[in-house]
């Protein structure tokens, strides 16, 4: 990470419970698999793994899309609760949600 741009994501939020119920963990995945059903997705998803924190500029140079291309497909991830944005002064710092990440995992690997 450079100097000059500082973490701004605030501590993870807890992990969600792993659904028991097949039912309710079908839905659960089918819900963040649509949400990272798109290369552009889940290239967003890497880089921000692999950060503490981006703002739609940072995600912007390192992927060949538009911003406004970007600023939706973001939108689609944090509906879903994979990533969050947070205010910080005139911009938005997005980061990955773990918890969600690690529910998503899980329930892949219950397949």
């Amino acid at each position: 990470m450079e100097p000059d741009k500082a973490v701004c994501c605030p501590a993870a939020e807890p992990s969600p419970p792993v659904p028991t119920e097949p039912e309710e963990a079908n839905a659960a995945l089918a819900r963040l698999a649509k949400a990272i059903a798109h290369p552009a997705r889940v290239a967003i998803i890497r880089l921000l793994v692999r950060r503490e924190g981006c703002i739609v500029g940072d995600i912007v140079d390192e992927l060949p899309l538009a911003q406004s291309t970007i600023s939706q497909h973001l939108k689609q991830l944090k509906s879903a609760g994979l990533i969050r944005g947070d205010v910080d002064g005139p911009r938005v710092c997005y980061c990955v949600e773990p918890g969600t990440v690690a529910l998503l995992k899980a329930l892949v690997a219950g397949l």
